[in-house]
């Protein structure tokens, strides 16, 4: 495959030590990626970089070190071919409710310069199932709604990526199921999406590739099976009254202790759980339940990034400055 100035094609995103700094905080560290023609997505505790990183990768903040390539343009030397390649969907709804969804998709066609601006927002309102409430203000759209017509606008200029942060934050499971029918949609037709999420559920069944990030540092980057296999054993859950005072068992680890239960990690579940409830029954504990299942992705961030919990301050200038830089 023929390299052009550092990029291959056949990447649609690339970046090369992607570093992002405020002051001593560095919010992204030393970023490789390549991402091809799929559903990339990017899983990181609050705080992890996981935002600042679709900045970037969008033109919308500069970085310290490193840079970017999209679909081919260098995100610092061409960043207007990178925006007219790309569209990027938010956390925050960005619908205005004093128009209709018609007059809200219009109105992003036009500023993009669509040709037939009117032709192509009905095309998209109905590839996103909003024609029959296409005239109505989106005032009374339900959340879901308002997130499709979102999906609507950024789609109305036909990008070859669209970025979606938190795509499903919010949102009920049926609205949750519908967005993510389209998104699978969009990658079938042959677009790249790369998308920020923290529902673990939804990047297992739905990402073809997902990369965990943590202090800005990516932990690790493969499919969702692949992922799963990192643990490599059963895990057992136990929920008991009284004191965890441990147990050594053979071929049994403690993981962690998570919402009143303690995980662990068993080379033969079926053979550990008894041999545990014993064990744990002789420290003085009372086992009240117990299940055994395969890895989640929920398993293996937290085996990656594990439990604590992000107790960096506030940084209103740091605030300031990437809340300006997304207007």
């Amino acid at each position: 495959m023929k390299k052009k100035n550092g990029y291959y094609p056949d990447n649609i995103i690339v970046t090369r030590n992607l570093t992002k700094k405020f002051g001593t905080l560095c919010a992204v560290n030393q970023m490789n990626l390549s991402v091809g023609n799929e559903i990339f997505g990017i899983l990181g505790p609050n705080g992890s970089g996981k935002t600042t990183t679709v900045l970037m990768l969008t033109t919308l903040l500069e970085p310290t070190e490193g840079t970017a390539y999209i679909c081919g343009y260098n995100i610092q030397e061409e960043p207007r071919k990178v925006r007219e390649s790309i569209s990027y969907v938010p956390q925050d709804m960005a619908v205005d409710v004093r128009l209709t969804g018609r007059e809200n998709v219009e109105m992003f066609a036009e500023l993009y310069g669509v040709k037939n601006p009117a032709e192509r927002s009905e095309e998209v309102l109905q590839v996103l199932e909003l024609s029959d409430r296409a005239d109505e203000f989106a005032k009374v759209y339900s959340g879901g709604m308002r997130r499709r017509l979102e999906l609507a606008q950024a789609l109305v200029h036909n990008p070859r990526v669209l970025f979606l942060d938190e795509p499903t934050v919010g949102l009920d499971v049926a609205a949750r199921k519908k967005i993510w029918e389209h998104i699978k949609k969009l990658r079938s037709a042959g677009m790249t999406i790369f998308v920020t999420t923290h529902y673990m559920d939804e990047a297992d069944k739905h990402c073809d590739r997902v990369a965990i990030i943590d202090h800005g540092t990516i932990r690790a980057i493969d499919t969702p099976e692949n992922l799963k296999r990192i643990i490599s054993k059963d895990v057992i859950s136990v929920s008991i009254k009284g004191s965890y005072m441990g147990i050594d068992l053979p071929g049994v680890r403690f993981a962690l202790e998570e919402d009143d239960e303690l995980i662990f990690y068993a080379d033969s579940g079926d053979l550990a759980l008894p041999l545990i409830k014993d064990a744990l029954t002789a420290g003085g504990a009372i086992v009240t339940a117990m299940s055994l299942r395969k890895p989640s992705l929920d398993d293996v961030f937290l085996h990656l990034v594990g439990t604590e919990e992000d107790n960096r301050p506030f940084n209103l200038s740091t605030f300031r400055n990437v809340t300006g830089r997304r207007g």
